[in-house]
């Protein structure tokens, strides 16, 4: 079983930084495709925020090109996201999700809040 752990969230102000680490437990981390979602408000769809391939190919929404980095460690089986130049509209819980190539089962962090002050 695979477990994921996001840690590095909090309240920060416009304009600043923060670096979020998902962890993982359990299956070969190298096989997996790993995504950054974001849910802004509780029952509302989560959106993609970035993804990294297992060959370390990168993708990105819109809203965050040339201010987020996704990048991954698999040798501490970690993918972080750094988030700079943050805005208010960055506001909400964000997950991490694996997508395990072999199986092709997909497993979710609890998440991490992230507030942005205006």
């Amino acid at each position: 079983q695979v477990q994921l752990e996001e840690s590095g969230g909090g309240l920060v102000q416009a304009g600043g930084s923060l670096r979020l680490s998902c962890a993982a437990s359990g299956g070969t981390f190298g096989l997996f495709i790993m995504t950054w979602y974001r849910q802004a408000e509780p029952g509302k769809q989560h959106e993609l925020v970035a993804r990294i391939s297992e060959g370390g190919t990168t993708t990105y929404a819109d809203s965050v090109k040339g201010r987020f980095t996704i990048s991954r460690d698999n040798a501490k089986n970690t993918v972080y996201l750094q988030m700079d130049s943050l805005k208010p509209e960055d506001t909400g819980v964000f997950s991490c999700n694996a997508f395990d190539l072999r199986s092709t089962d997909q497993y979710w962090g609890q998440g991490t809040q992230v507030t942005v002050s205006s």
